[in-house]
């Protein structure tokens, strides 16, 4: 049941939202040199790497590193990163990933390749069977502000308490915190 409400909202959300994601991938490659979207290697599930897409709010000479291991993260961000990133505008490709399937709806949010630390928490507490989500529990409770064995103890929770309805709770709980770019750092 869970899948199939992944790939009917999905495929919706990319319709209705096909418009407003044209104007922003233009807006990415008006303000900085690239392209507007950017592929991460992303861990799902049982830990297999998959490409996720998103709009790029960071130049090309980035290094590949979560943005809170950057120097001076701020310097690296193109001119309209940081609002796309406060309104998680960036985040709306990836409904392309749940449509094929990479990712769900609601579910722990993906790890970069080269999160270590993360990976392994998250496979010590099982997590791993889970498909990465768009959005999460752990989204809901504090996003970036979570030190990694928090966010894996939510991840956990997910796991043990998800249900159609628990996923409905948090998809609507998500509105407030992306709309006031609550526990957003970066």
């Amino acid at each position: 049941m869970k899948r199939a409400f992944d790939l009917l909202a999905a495929a919706v959300g990319l319709i209705v939202l096909a418009a407003p994601m044209l104007v922003l991938w233009l807006l990415v490659r008006i303000t900085s040199p690239g392209p507007g979207l950017y592929w991460s290697q992303r861990v799902g599930k049982g830990s297999i790497l998959f490409p996720m897409p998103k709009f790029r709010t960071m130049r090309i000479d980035t290094p590949e590193v979560a943005t809170h291991l950057l120097d001076d993260p701020d310097r690296w961000l193109t001119p309209i990163g940081p609002t796309m990133r406060k309104l998680s505008l960036d985040e709306l490709p990836q409904l392309w990933s749940v449509l094929v399937g990479h990712m769900s709806l609601v579910g722990p949010r993906p790890a970069l390749f080269n999160q270590d630390d993360l990976i392994a928490a998250r496979k010590a507490a099982g997590v791993d069977v889970l498909r990465p989500g768009v959005t999460g529990w752990a989204q809901i409770n504090g996003r970036d502000e979570l030190a990694i064995p928090d966010k894996v103890a939510l991840d956990a929770e997910y796991l043990r308490r998800r249900s159609l309805l628990f996923d409905l709770k948090i998809l609507v709980s998500t509105v407030v915190p992306v709309l006031t770019a609550k526990g957003v750092t970066r």
